[in-house]
């Protein structure tokens, strides 16, 4: 993931970075912190705002309000997202972009795409106040000026958290054409775009970044 995208991403919440973009690190495990969630297969997350950092001599954070900005008054990764997420929802501004890798074993994360971040709210989970983002996932061609059409069904080909695990444990957390263990992609053994199946760990495979550029859309 770092990798990836050439630089360190210790925070969950990422708004600024040299690529314009932002990334979000999510999880859905139970003991995940966070309560973030996917709808519509995918095509929709929400996802929760971040605790302040936890101190020595402070509360624990999980029983007081996520911050919207510092002590100092600058604004929080909370506030950058909530106020981006407003600026579109409120006045039609132009939707931040936002890359989203989720988290689904412990050292493992898995890439799930290009979302717009299109609202925001802060509500209740029964002892403090947190934020709420919603984001929109959207093809990753998609020029940067165009709106929403076309998201809901291009986000079919999203892999289910339940159908990763299967298939990482499946193949052993290595590509099944050379064995690499870094750099490893969740392939559609039938291509989505021929009427493969994102459902089914049967039509899943793990490949290194080389041997699924290598397939791309070839039927095998």
């Amino acid at each position: 993931m770092c990798q990836r995208e050439g630089m360190t991403l210790q925070r969950g919440m990422n708004f600024k970075t040299n690529h314009g973009y932002a990334i979000i690190l999510m999880s859905v495990r139970h003991n995940a912190p966070y309560e973030d969630r996917l709808e519509n297969d995918g095509a929709m997350l929400i996802y929760e705002g971040h605790d302040q950092p936890r101190q020595a001599s402070g509360p624990d954070p999980k029983t007081v309000d996520q911050p919207e900005r510092t002590p100092s008054g600058a604004l929080t990764e909370n506030g950058k997202f909530h106020q981006a997420a407003q600026a579109h929802a409120q006045h039609g501004e132009r939707p931040a972009r936002v890359k989203v890798y989720e988290k689904i074993l412990n050292g493992v994360w898995s890439y799930n795409g290009l979302f717009n971040l299109v609202d925001s709210w802060r509500q209740s989970d029964g002892r403090r106040r947190v934020f709420k983002f919603r984001l929109v996932a959207i093809p990753e061609d998609v020029p940067s000026d165009e709106g929403l059409s076309g998201w809901v069904e291009d986000r079919r080909r999203m892999i289910p958290t339940t159908v990763k695990l299967e298939v990482w444990k499946r193949d052993g957390g290595k590509c099944v054409k050379c064995g690499a263990t870094t750099e490893l992609h969740f392939d559609h053994i039938l291509p989505f775009s021929k009427g493969g199946t994102s459902l089914t760990a049967a039509n899943v495979q793990l490949l290194c970044a080389r041997h699924n550029l290598e397939k791309h859309d070839r039927i095998e």
